[in-house]
């Protein structure tokens, strides 16, 4: 599996309150997070911060994940338990209240990917059927399309476009959307945040995965393309490409 992390602050944030990172546990298998944090004043960089260096630590560490039962139990457990410390640390201290973020973490391994999605990040995934959304975006504005409120049209400009309705952190408990999936030769996983998806269309996602040559090259034009397309917010993107070797560190 190879991959690679970038996050950028954009044309207009004073701060990067986006984290991320792709690491290797004992049986070279890899996790790969995006976390869009969100609150007060730095309150957005203590959560996405948390969040990633929570599960890193535990992942380091595991070892015997062999079937998406496994890596689902573990997603799972240990997602909600990073969101149970993250709301006792904001219920704890004044200038974190309210703090929170998204997830999009995913466990890659040469027979089978589970992802984990709360929020509005998301996963994408290219391969022989074309590209594909995998997740469902914990949004207000998604909530109203999806019950035929509005349009996608409308979505597309609504004011209340970035209300989130789910995330890590804002409650005592979260209810985690998990699914496992093929990935294949030549298939490409995008996971990224809002501040990528809402900048570059999903067929400039596709032109870019598919015509650059390495996947740094890919990484800095989806990051150049969003900040050229305004880059209001933080950007941040892993992408996952498969190949069958086992990775070690």
């Amino acid at each position: 599996m190879k991959a690679v992390f970038r996050t950028d602050q954009g044309r207009i944030r004073s701060n990067n309150e986006d984290n991320g990172g792709t690491f290797i546990n004992q049986d070279g298998h890899r996790l790969a997070i995006v976390a869009d944090g969100m609150g007060g004043h730095l309150a957005g960089d203590v959560a996405s911060e948390m969040t990633i260096r929570l599960l890193q630590e535990r992942w380091e560490q595991s070892e015997r994940i062999e079937t998406a039962d496994q890596a689902e139990a573990w997603l799972k457990k240990h997602i909600l338990e990073v969101n149970k410390l993250l709301y006792i640390h904001s219920m704890s201290n004044t200038e974190c209240e309210g703090m929170g973020t998204t997830i999009e973490a995913v466990i890659a391994t040469n027979l089978f990917t589970t992802i984990a999605h709360v929020g509005d990040s998301r996963c994408y995934i290219l391969n022989d059927s074309g590209f594909k959304q995998l997740t469902e975006d914990h949004t207000l504005v998604n909530e109203l399309v999806r019950t035929g409120q509005i349009t996608k049209e409308d979505a597309e400009h609504h004011p209340r476009k970035n209300v989130i309705l789910r995330a890590l952190g804002t409650e005592e408990d979260v209810k985690i959307d998990i699914k496992t999936i093929m990935f294949e030769e030549g298939d490409f996983l995008l996971l990224c945040s809002d501040g990528l998806s809402n900048k570059v269309q999903e067929k400039e996602m596709v032109q870019i995965l598919q015509y650059e040559d390495s996947l740094e090259q890919k990484a800095s034009a989806l990051i150049d393309m969003a900040n050229e397309n305004g880059g209001e917010d933080n950007i941040t993107l892993i992408i996952l490409e498969f190949n069958d070797e086992i990775e070690r560190r």
